[in-house]
């Protein structure tokens, strides 16, 4: 599978790289600054068959609640989504998602149901559906196929980076595109989604099918992702399939289904990294790849460890290859394997250092290590040579500026 997805054909236009989907983002009012867009829209020409996860926080934003309602039947055919206020804990939260999904469809000639609905921001404001009444109309008429960068700021709150990927793939001999646009900045940590990510594709597939690639898709990609241990409450992935592309229904596992799965995986792992990247105050990425473990759960459980340790994360900070911190958080991990065997190699772009042998120290160069630790992405090896199981997690560092930004979020 890895083979084939480094042989796609990366595209632009995130959302809009699909055939007959267009995007738009505006400012209606939930942000009292005009220049920040706060209103977003996704639209496809047809219906589409879709599907969602949703975060495991047991505090869930009035979205949640009625885009699980309105994805029941396996279809939709738009999304909307505000950033500013998370519409969470609001005495009138159901209220005005539904609301919203009522005016949204009235503007577009759609049914309420045909909705996806989302919302980004500050938890426990009251919310009113006067920025909506004002913004949609607004955002109906700057619907373009080339929109999907204007729906990503939209729905952007701490992020200083725009996040969009798209791929295009063949499916039976068919060309077929896939694209994404997604927040997520801080309240970063695997327990489903640790985001918002609204998915496209003009590939034809069933929406059980659907629904399957994607909550299998995520175990590897949006659960392996953590900033700062803080899953949030909107936490929310959905994609929309309107099948223009003309192949021929994926409604089955098999080849056609692979090539899918194939291309979502590229797409959601793309946009972890770029998540993790973008992380409130991160001057540093770092990437855990766990290899040689007993089976792929523990892999993933180890990694996830690794790029979710504060004290690791504030060491790469440091520049301070401090590997016992790493093995500490390889040995707290909830699964079954033998630590004696486990290699620990730190990487970049700058080269790479054996820092742990056998769960012990490995002779290296101080130095060395502080260079390729200086460079934006750093790379964790951990090799624990007791299998075949391999993962990938992405992460961090801590820094001073994740306190400064979020000790002042709200004023």
């Amino acid at each position: 599978m890895m083979e084939r997805m480094e042989t796609m054909k990366e595209i632009g236009n995130g959302v809009c790289a699909a055939r007959g989907f267009r995007a738009a983002g505006v400012w209606c009012g939930i942000r009292k600054n005009r220049s920040k867009a706060d209103l977003a829209m996704i639209v496809s020409d047809v219906p589409c068959t879709a599907a969602g996860v949703y975060t495991k926080n047991k505090v869930k934003g009035a979205p949640l609640t009625v885009t699980q309602a309105h994805l029941a039947d396996g279809h939709a055919q738009a999304v909307i989504c505000n950033s500013g206020n998370a519409n969470t804990c609001a005495p009138n939260g159901l209220e005005i998602a539904e609301e919203t999904c009522v005016l949204a469809a009235e503007a577009l000639g759609l049914q309420p149901e045909d909705m996806i609905v989302g919302s980004t921001g500050v938890i426990g404001m009251e919310m009113s559906i006067e920025p909506f009444c004002y913004g949609i109309p607004l955002l109906v008429q700057a619907l373009r196929p080339d929109g999907s960068e204007d729906a990503a700021r939209a729905i952007m709150t701490t992020d200083t980076k725009v996040k969009e990927v798209a791929v295009e793939f063949s499916v039976g001999g068919v060309p077929c595109h896939l694209g994404a646009i997604a927040k997520g900045s801080g309240m970063i940590h695997p327990n489903m989604a640790t985001m918002l990510c609204f998915i496209t594709t003009d590939a034809a597939i069933s929406a059980p099918m659907l629904r399957k690639a994607l909550q299998e898709d995520v175990v590897d990609s949006f659960n392996q992702v953590s900033v700062d241990r803080d899953t949030s409450t909107n936490d929310t992935v959905t994609i929309l399939a309107n099948g223009l592309a003309g192949n021929r229904e994926i409604t089955e596992a098999g080849p056609d289904y692979d090539a899918f799965t194939e291309a979502l995986a590229f797409v959601t792992q793309k946009m972890s990294f770029l998540i993790a990247s973008d992380g409130e105050g991160a001057s540093h990425t770092v990437v855990c790849r766990v290899s040689g473990a007993p089976d792929r759960d523990t892999a993933r459980k180890i990694s996830r460890s690794v790029i979710s340790s504060n004290l690791f994360k504030a060491a790469v900070f440091g520049r301070d290859a401090n590997w016992g911190r790493i093995l500490c958080a390889i040995g707290y991990t909830d699964a079954d394997f033998d630590v004696s065997t486990v290699d620990v190699t730190l990487q970049s772009s700058a080269g790479s250092v054996l820092v742990c042998r056998h769960a012990a120290h490995s002779p290296y160069s101080e130095e060395e290590a502080a260079k390729i630790l200086a460079e934006e992405v750093i790379t964790v090896l951990v090799d624990l040579h007791q299998g075949d199981g391999s993962a990938t997690a992405w992460g961090c560092d801590l820094t001073y500026d994740y306190v400064k930004i979020n000790g002042d979020y709200r004023t």
